[in-house]
């Protein structure tokens, strides 16, 4: 009988399925978008059912059109949107209030006030992460003080926190497990990466009463089982990774010093540190980039991050904002018809500026606009904002690793745009390696899954089934490269601390 894996890969704007086969090939993909919610500027939320139902449907529906049955499915691996924060009723599964999504500046009070109290050393040395709106922690705290009766029914045991994932394998699993991975975990605010427990102290500054949080468990283990009335079988849950750190793993990127580049709704630069918790400098995250073997004493991988909120969702605003392309897909056209931006630079920060700037209070803004400036200029500087961006997070890891940058590995799908992919070989001065299989996030969650069910037995035949499409090799003359990077950098400081 064929062994299959499913992965259900829950982004931000759509929830994908994809099953892939013992080879790590591709061989059915369902995808549904959901709505986007912004009950005020800054602010970003999704319906918990339109994720369910979303990701539910899609998985349904690919092993519905692919003819495989449920029980030809050796396994299931989630990959998540991190840090959206979720909390629901224990008894019921129902959610007390909207997904608070990763993009949302909501909690910026709150980290103002965590700031104020001296905490940034101790928090960092502790989770490897900022105080920022970014991180679920504070989005847990502002849910059960301003949901009424909320904090009380957590304290009781009636409320459960949980990351996309959490909440996932509780509905798959009818209500039976409520649990986590490292990854995740680690992108809470509330983690310890160093002892591997939820933090007393971090808990104790953020109210968050401990019987709220899920068990951690390895990336790659038996999670629980999904109710039958979903799949028509009892598919094991065993894998589950946060989709940037599972993109790391799909893309192979299992030796220290290799480095990935995922463009989705943002921009997520991950360099693997091996088991060193490498602290950075220069506005870097130090990060839990998988867990594997026994869940009493994992080996754990760490890795630095750079985080860039807005990067392939500048296309979806050029679209539904703007309003000068119809459909993602046009804007490569519309980029591809100048040679250069006419001097126009767009700096995406709609929701504040991430790494390594962590600046709340800047704001998106164009530049160098003349009246010879058309939709497509504003469209190609739109696109080379993600390059630009990346080389950000690049200069910073440089600067914080002794090891020196040689390829650049990418994925999403703004990594399919054969123009941006030479434009950034050009900024990094690297080749750029795209891989042949672009789904590396769900790709990284299969493989996780496979691990836990024999599907494939170690890294190394993971690494083997890793191939190229094309490498990108830089041809931009160092004095060209410099010259559009200084005028990035002083648009990016027109843009710094801007609301009031």
């Amino acid at each position: 009988m064929a062994r299959y894996i499913l992965a259900l890969d829950q982004g931000t704007t759509s929830s994908r399925a994809i099953l892939f086969d013992e080879a790590g090939m591709v061989r059915h993909v369902a995808q549904q978008e959901f709505p986007q919610l912004f009950p005020a500027p800054g602010l970003v939320e999704h319906h918990p059912e339109d994720i369910w139902a979303s990701q539910l449907a899609t998985a349904q529906r690919v092993l519905r059109e692919s003819n495989v049955a449920a029980s030809e499915v050796a396994a299931i691996g989630i990959t998540n949107q991190r840090e959206t924060t979720l909390i629901w009723e224990r008894a019921t599964g129902r959610p007390i209030h909207n997904a608070i999504v990763w993009q949302s500046r909501l909690t910026e009070p709150i980290c103002a006030e965590l700031r104020a109290h001296g905490l940034e050393d101790t928090i960092r040395a502790k989770t490897g992460l900022l105080i920022d709106a970014y991180f679920s922690g504070t989005k847990v705290k502002w849910l059960l003080d301003h949901v009424p009766g909320a904090r009380e029914r957590a304290e009781r045991g009636e409320l459960l926190f949980g990351t996309v994932d959490s909440f996932l394998i509780w509905r798959l699993s009818g209500g039976r497990v409520h649990v986590t991975d490292y990854t995740n975990a680690s992108r809470t605010l509330l983690f310890n990466i160093h002892t591997l427990t939820w933090d007393d102290d971090l808990l104790r500054e953020l109210d968050v009463p401990r019987a709220m949080l899920p068990e951690v468990l390895p990336s790659s283990h038996i999670y629980a089982h999904c109710d039958p009335a979903h799949f028509g079988a009892p598919i094991p849950i065993a894998g589950v990774a946060g989709d940037q750190q599972a993109a790391t793993f799909g893309q192979a990127c299992f030796a220290p010093g290799m480095a990935k580049s995922t463009f989705g709704t943002g921009c997520f630069l991950l360099l693997n540190t091996g088991d060193v918790a490498q602290q950075s400098g220069h506005g870097l995250l130090t990060t839990i980039c998988w867990a594997l073997g026994a869940p009493e004493k994992p080996a754990i991988t760490y890795a630095l991050e750079g985080s860039v909120f807005i990067a392939g969702a500048v296309v979806q605003w050029l679209r539904d904002g703007l309003g000068i392309i119809k459909t993602s897909a046009e804007v490569e056209q519309l980029a591809a018809s100048v040679p250069g931006t006419g001097g126009v630079y767009l700096v995406p920060a709609f929701v504040g500026l991430g790494a390594p700037y962590w600046d709340a209070k800047a704001r998106g803004g164009i530049f160098g606009l003349t009246r010879g400036t058309t939709a497509a200029h504003v469209a190609k500087a739109a696109i080379q904002a993600m390059a630009y961006q990346t080389r950000d997070l690049t200069e910073a890891m440089l600067a914080d690793t002794p090891e020196p940058l040689l390829t650049m590995r990418v994925d999403g799908g703004a990594a399919g745009n054969d123009e941006l992919m030479q434009f950034l070989a050009g900024q990094l001065d690297v080749p750029v390696q795209r891989p042949q299989i672009r789904e590396t996030t769900a790709l990284g969650a299969a493989y996780l899954a496979g691990l836990a069910t024999g599907i494939w037995r170690d890294q190394q035949e993971l690494a083997a089934l890793w191939k190229r499409d094309r490498e990108f090799t830089p041809s931009m003359p160092a004095d060209e490269r410099e010259r559009l990077y200084r005028g990035w950098r002083k648009a990016v400081s027109r843009v710094r601390d801007w609301e009031e």
